[in-house]
């Protein structure tokens, strides 16, 4: 309830109030009315922002993410994330109370719920890596060459033994490649997450200077868009991380 306190008290959630309440006073709805149509829209937001404000923090009933390996990939695309994510907290304290700006400084419970996701995937990016040192690619190789050819070579009394072999040998490369396929992808979406955050503080500080040089309207076109961004990262990389658990399970 905290969290939501102090969402009410945001200056932002006050003027979309006063604004939705205004605008319905334009249009001849009773004073009563268009106040409770600023409150409803003020406690609106407040509850929104307060509800997506804990999407980016573990809950005590979540599983820990899985340990990301030291000196990996992963790790590397994890710390530039991080790093972006902490570059934008410096960059928009110093925007809240403007209007226009406010709406960046708004995004920043998305941004940690971002890294979030971008934690646990390079967590399972990690886990994959483990289980595919556990396996030899070309000792699997080599051992099918060779079945191949005694199977070529073998006669009916053996021919279902060898057959046997050369289906679990084939399961085995089945589990290589599913895990191979699911480290890339996870590898890819971490690199594309992070540059994307990167991306996200350099459009941050362009939309700065615009409104800074009162190109207010090219400003809010910009910070649309940028929204727009961020929410798009945030989806995907939801769906890569389901993707992946489903390949893991």
């Amino acid at each position: 309830m905290s969290r939501f306190t102090d969402e009410l008290r945001d200056p932002w959630g006050l003027l979309l109030g006063v604004t939705a309440g205004g605008a319905a006073w334009a249009v001849d709805v009773h004073p009563a009315a268009s106040a409770a149509v600023g409150i409803a829209v003020w406690l609106a937001k407040a509850f929104a922002s307060a509800w997506v404000s804990t999407g980016g923090e573990r809950r005590p009933s979540d599983p820990e993410p899985p340990p990301v390996a030291k000196g990996s990939a992963e790790e590397g695309w994890l710390r530039r994330a991080e790093r972006a994510a902490r570059s934008f907290a410096e960059l928009t304290a110093s925007m809240r109370g403007q209007i226009l700006l406010d709406r960046i400084a708004a995004m920043t419970p998305q941004v940690n719920d971002t890294v979030a996701t971008l934690r646990r995937l390079a967590g399972q990016a990690s886990v994959t890596g483990s289980a595919l040192a556990r396996f030899d690619p070309r000792f699997l190789g080599q051992e099918r060459a060779r079945l191949d050819r005694a199977r070529r070579a073998a006669g009916p009394d053996v021919a279902g033994e060898l057959d046997r072999s050369i289906a679990a040998l084939n399961a085995q490369q089945e589990v290589v490649d599913r895990l191979t396929a699911a480290r890339g992808r996870v590898l890819a979406r971490l690199e594309s997450g992070a540059i994307s955050l990167e991306g996200l503080v350099a459009r941050a500080v362009e939309v700065s200077a615009m409104t800074a040089t009162s190109a207010v309207d090219s400003g809010r076109a910009a910070l649309d868009e940028l929204t727009s961004e961020l929410e798009l990262t945030r989806q995907s990389l939801r769906e890569v991380e389901e993707a992946t658990r489903d390949d893991l399970a």
